[in-house]
């Protein structure tokens, strides 16, 4: 089977999953009014790679298939998925994080390193991980994923007490199926989504292995629940909100009551050898490079629509708005430059699989966050009141406001009223409406808190070599002075 359009996504959706919005069961996700506008932005995922094909797709096997699904073999395999990714990126500019190359990634790279997947019996794991990455490959199939238990009392570790009550895991087993129950967080792009999966994520206590389990299943599994939020997508034209008339890909909280998994469908069967494993080696430099080409994308567009907004207001010469320009492209280049340095690093992490180097990424990883909620703010500093008097579309269409508002909300360099309306419209829905609310918490938590990561990546340098510049410098000095001599405050 080939990539999918836009239509055969959205036909895809038609079954019984059980998604649940305002206290509502949505028996059928692709007529409910709200869900609307973001499926048709979904829809237009999948026509995308189509419109682009010479970029996000390949030809694998005489079906041309999504660059997302190669399992990189070389330093150029990076580079030719790199140039898809960021195609693909370039569809929402960066808004939409959870779009299905993603997990696409996730599984090429699980898919790419057996002698993590088949140690401690684990063979029948990894054939199954194998199996099924191809088929999300062969059908085109959206995922989503969810990994982190839900935790109810801080005071009580993550798998203790009521905390491990609530906590997915393996409670039965028939012939051919294992039986899972528990609840797990956050499953963004869910009720959107044909397949979720869970994978490990934090490791789990080795004399708990019934919570060591991975595997995945059809959204529309007997037991299985998706709780949604507040939905954010707005019946706007694209002028007036240009993201959240058609971006908001909804994040779901997920129960599985007694959900039987196939056995062919089980990745990790009680296994907390290979559970705990998997993600030490590898995923950052797989999966950090289509996260970073998404931030760089976005980034990027934040510096120009940030631009434009000076620009049309006639600030573009003033040295505090300059200033924060500058300070908002360098995040980009930064973001660009660290990316390149990865790629550019990529080396067999065993397996015959090439990945990035994980050191610019474990940088990047607890800084991004911080840049994405400074583009923001910088967004809402340059358009200031601006952003609150912005015309919408239809008013412009108005016999009687029409003049008005071509004499009084035009913009500066001879910008058209319907240009500086259309350029703050897009900056609020991107920095300040509730689906850039939204966005702008997901950035700060879609790959866990910052000060998680920057511990994590004082970890990681500690691993990568010998620190030894404080005592060689100290034996240097030493043999030095010892050497000529000096020292002494009096010079003697």
């Amino acid at each position: 089977m080939a990539a999918r359009t836009g239509a055969e996504y959205l036909a895809g959706l038609k079954d019984r999953r059980s998604v649940w919005v305002d206290g509502e069961a949505v028996r059928d996700v692709t007529c409910h009014g709200p869900f609307k506008g973001s499926l048709a932005g979904m829809a237009g995922y999948f026509d995308w790679q189509h419109v682009y094909s010479d970029a996000c797709l390949i030809d694998d096997g005489g079906s041309g298939r999504h660059v997302s699904h190669l399992i990189p073999r070389s330093r150029e395999d990076l580079a030719l998925r790199h140039r898809g990714l960021e195609q693909t990126a370039r569809y929402s500019v960066g808004m939409l994080g959870r779009t299905p190359d993603y997990l696409n990634v996730t599984f090429a790279g699980f898919a790419g390193q057996p002698s993590l997947w088949r140690i401690a019996g684990n063979e029948q794991g990894h054939e199954n991980l194998v199996a099924f990455q191809r088929e999300i490959a062969e059908r085109d199939l959206s995922l989503t994923h969810t990994i982190v238990h839900p935790i109810v009392d801080k005071r009580v570790p993550d798998y203790e007490g009521v905390n491990l009550e609530l906590a997915l895991r393996k409670v039965d087993e028939t012939a051919d199926t294992i039986v899972v129950h528990g609840a797990r967080i956050l499953a963004t792009l869910g009720p959107f989504a044909d397949e979720i999966a869970v994978y490990p994520a934090h490791p789990v206590p080795a004399e708990q292995p019934e919570i060591a389990i991975s595997f995945s299943v059809p959204m529309d599994a007997p037991g299985l629940k998706v709780l949604c939020r507040d939905h954010y997508g707005v019946t706007r034209s694209a002028f007036d909100a240009p993201f959240s008339s058609r971006f908001d890909e909804q994040d779901a909280f997920v129960v599985f009551d007694h959900v039987e998994v196939p056995k062919s469908r089980v990745f990790c069967d009680g296994n907390p050898e290979v559970f705990n494993g998997v993600m030490r080696r590898g995923w950052t430099g797989n999966i950090m490079q289509q996260t970073v080409i998404r931030a760089l994308v976005k980034l990027e567009f934040a510096y120009e629509l940030a631009s434009r907004m000076a620009d049309v207001t006639g600030q573009n010469k003033r040295s505090e708005i300059t200033q924060m320009l500058g300070e908002l492209w360098s995040y980009a280049e930064l973001t660009r430059s660290a990316l390149k340095a990865a790629e550019d690093g990529a080396f067999d992490y065993g397996d015959g699989t090439w990945f990035c180097d994980e050191r610019p990424f474990y940088a990047l990883r607890p800084s991004i966050p911080g840049w994405m909620v400074r583009a923001n703010d910088i967004l809402k500093t340059v358009g200031s009141h601006n952003l609150l008097a912005t015309p919408a579309e239809a008013d412009f269409s108005n016999a009687e406001l029409e003049p008005l508002l071509r004499r009084y909300l035009r913009g500066a360099e001879d910008a058209s009223a319907e240009e500086r309306a259309r350029l703050f419209r897009t900056a609020w829905d991107f920095a300040g409406s509730a689906l850039g609310g939204r966005v702008e918490l997901y950035e700060r938590f879609y790959l866990a808190s910052a000060p998680r990561n920057y511990s994590g990546a004082h970890i990681a340098a500690q691993r990568s070599r010998e620190w030894n510049a404080v005592p060689e410098f100290w034996r240097a000095t030493d043999e030095i002075m010892a050497k000529y001599g000096g020292g002494s405050v009096d010079g003697e």
